[in-house]
């Protein structure tokens, strides 16, 4: 059973991306969502987590229109995160069993 990890929260300021990567499991998609987004940058402090993660299955992805409306380029999401619009995000839930926010 597959799920799908939202995290809308800053992880600068709250440690929503901290508690969804200490449960995610292989198989499982992590999309970053509204001010978490600044959490897919390369060369940050949750750069390295998130590189831990996706080297034990774990998928990534962002919300560009997310990315877009905080000034932030596409080009400086660390490799190996995809970049989806919100047709990408409808897919991504429908490929999954189940969908947790993390608030």
């Amino acid at each position: 059973m597959s799920t799908l990890h939202t995290v809308n929260k800053s992880p600068f300021e709250r440690n929503s991306l901290d508690s969804c990567l200490s449960v995610t499991a292989e198989g499982a998609t992590v999309l970053l969502i509204e001010d978490a987004v600044g959490g897919a940058l390369q060369n940050t402090a949750v750069s390295p987590a998130i590189s831990d993660a996706m080297g034990k299955g774990v998928k990534f992805a962002v919300l560009g229109e997310d990315l877009r409306a905080r000034g932030l380029s596409p080009d400086r999401v660390l490799e190996g995160v995809s970049v989806v619009d919100y047709a990408g995000f409808v897919q991504l839930a429908c490929d999954h069993d189940n969908v947790q926010n993390w608030l």
